[in-house]
């Protein structure tokens, strides 16, 4: 699943290319909203939450005036933008969302959630989420607050929860308990330094929001961006003990964690 460094970046994408536009078209490939038509709106601009987009849309001459349109990624979407006219970058049958205005295309594939809301209800799709490391309501306090609201939680589970912390991913969850030392079943209330560990998280994805590729080892060759995700069997960047993987989760949301055994021993 996209990181929240990787959907800030197509929040910005979205907001430079349509933000000020008058819609000429809009389709909506998904069932709630095959007969919408936005043309002759404008787009007032795209922002990220976490892993949500909230792409805003006004037009006053409508009943309502002001809507959100809200996507998120899921496992496998993307927003691309193209030139009127340019060749789709993937499938059209994976497009779910086409907002087309004079000078760009963007196209929606593969969305996992999309919706059309008052703008009034925003706080309904995003409400939840706790602070948002890449947004402007960015709280450390906060976000320790809730992260050691249950100290015997696994840290690795803890970091995952949108609702403790918005933009951590599964990626992001693994280096960062690498780089801290720590198991990711080592409870919350046992990490050393918990404010340091969600300052990297910060920067992380502070750095990553302006590389073409991500990276938490500083270094963009292909094989050498990550300390530890997905080099299962791969022998430990500092100490050469090879790498270890394991699906841990409830049923039905198992994730995949990474670790060095030698770095970040079994709690």
């Amino acid at each position: 699943m996209p990181e929240g460094d990787t959907v800030f970046r197509a929040a910005r994408l979205l907001d430079r290319s349509l933000s000020g536009d008058l819609l000429v078209r809009s389709d909506f490939r998904v069932p709630q909203l095959a007969t919408t038509d936005l043309a002759g709106a404008t787009v007032t601009g795209t922002v990220s939450r976490g892993k949500h987009l909230l792409t805003r849309i006004d037009d006053p001459t409508r009943e309502g005036g002001s809507w959100t349109l809200h996507t998120h990624l899921k496992m496998e979407g993307s927003w691309r933008v193209h030139r009127p006219g340019q060749r789709w970058q993937r499938p059209a049958h994976q497009a779910r969302v086409v907002l087309e205005t004079a000078r760009a295309v963007a196209v929606g594939f593969s969305l996992g959630i999309v919706e059309l809301l008052p703008r009034d209800q925003e706080d309904d799709a995003v409400g939840h989420l706790g602070p948002d490391l890449l947004g402007p309501d960015w709280d450390e306090d906060e976000a320790l607050r809730r992260l050691t609201d249950d100290p015997t939680r696994p840290i690795g589970e803890a970091l995952l929860d949108q609702t403790r912390l918005a933009g951590i991913g599964n990626m992001y969850m693994a280096e960062l308990c690498f780089v801290s030392g720590v198991h990711p079943r080592t409870p919350v209330g046992e990490v050393a330094n918990l404010a340091r560990l969600v300052r990297r998280a910060k920067q992380m994805l502070e750095l990553n929001t302006q590389r073409a590729a991500q990276s938490t080892t500083g270094d963009l060759r292909e094989r050498e961006r990550m300390w530890v995700y997905r080099r299962d069997r791969s022998p430990c960047r500092r100490c050469g003990t090879p790498v270890r993987v394991e699906m841990t989760g409830s049923a039905g949301r198992e994730r995949a964690a990474y670790w060095c055994p030698s770095c970040q021993p079994t709690p």
